[in-house]
């Protein structure tokens, strides 16, 4: 079915040079994610997505996030695409007037949906190590060229999308454990090491011909390498509650992303990452069942309690290192 593009992207669209004089193209909305509006495009040359920064995000907290974040996400694919090609889809326009963007599109016969993978009990520790080893190039090739941080001053954004909905949301909900939050809000956001993507999660990532393709840069940022690999080893943990049956391979695959990024790392000592994201990721646990962005696939109270009670021990003791959380989560789900 054929859905009617807004005037103004249609212009939008044609400015970049898109579509042939007078054509009407053809288009279809996406589902997904819940900060922006994204369509197939068929246009005469062929398909593409266009996708367009929402100020009030789909979800049932009131969250809002700058639009000029759309300016960033291009960025990021650019500066990323310029380290590891294979790693990101190609940008083909922008209109920053708009807040929008068109990218090629990804044909899911070729490009699976890793989420939609890991959902249907199909989990490759392999594409884990692969998601691992091409975020570690980036994050590493962009902490060799520093002169990128002057086009990522987006302290603002990254707090407004990340920092207030997930962290400070939780704490919030969680006073005895605030103080805590509050330290690794303020320490993630003052950490400066790299390009940062921001939702690293299975959701933004296509499995192509070719291995990983990262989506969805809306939270780009130069920061703390931590948060992305903390958010991702994040959801390899909430899903073996998902999907139990596939728990022992998504146990194997939270190491085996770490094992991938680690042997990336160069720009700072293993040791003290590795101690950002594993006293960071508690946080990020307890904000999917009480931030402003809850995981949907977590339904039941037993579920969203066992999630909630062990991030809060985790808050209240830190783990000494990534190890420790897998071995207390493998005990917490009898694995």
């Amino acid at each position: 079915m054929s859905d009617v593009l807004p005037v103004e992207v249609v212009a939008a669209i044609g400015r970049m040079g898109l579509l042939a004089a007078g054509e009407v193209p053809r288009a279809e909305a996406l589902a997904g994610g819940v900060a922006s509006d994204i369509w197939r495009v068929d246009a005469a040359g062929g398909p593409f997505c266009v996708k367009r920064a929402l100020a009030k995000l789909k979800v049932a907290a009131d969250w809002r996030a700058p639009v000029e974040r759309n300016v960033y996400e291009v960025a990021w694919f650019r500066a990323a695409g310029s380290i590891v090609p294979e790693a990101v889809p190609a940008i083909l326009g922008h209109d920053p007037e708009t807040g929008l963007f068109a990218m090629e599109w990804l044909e899911p016969s070729r490009h699976r949906l890793w989420k939609a993978d890991l959902a249907a009990g199909v989990v490759d520790p392999a594409v884990a190590w692969a998601v691992g080893d091409r975020l570690g190039r980036i994050h590493a090739g962009s902490a060799a060229r520093p002169e990128l941080a002057a086009g990522f001053e987006t302290d603002a954004i990254f707090h407004a999308i990340r920092l207030e909905p997930y962290l400070e949301a939780a704490a919030r909900a969680h006073p005895d454990r605030a103080d805590v939050l509050a330290a690794l809000v303020s320490r993630t956001a003052s950490t400066r090491r790299c390009l940062v993507h921001g939702d690293v999660s299975p959701k933004n990532i296509q499995v192509g011909p070719q291995g990983p393709i990262l989506l969805d840069a809306e939270c780009a940022w130069w920061g703390d390498p931590a948060f992305d690999v903390a958010f991702c080893l994040n959801h390899l943990l909430l899903k073996t509650l998902w999907v139990p049956r596939a728990a022992a391979d998504l146990l194997v695959s939270f190491d085996r992303l770490w094992e991938g990024y680690r042997a990336r790392v160069d720009w700072e000592p293993v040791a003290g990452l590795e101690h950002r994201i594993a006293t960071l990721l508690p946080g990020l646990f307890l904000a999917r069942v009480d931030g402003k962005s809850p995981v949907e696939y977590l339904t039941g109270e037993a579920e969203r309690a066992r999630v909630r009670e062990r991030a809060r021990a985790w808050l209240a003791r830190p783990a000494s290192g990534l190890v420790t959380l897998r071995n207390d989560w493998t005990t917490e789900i009898g694995g």
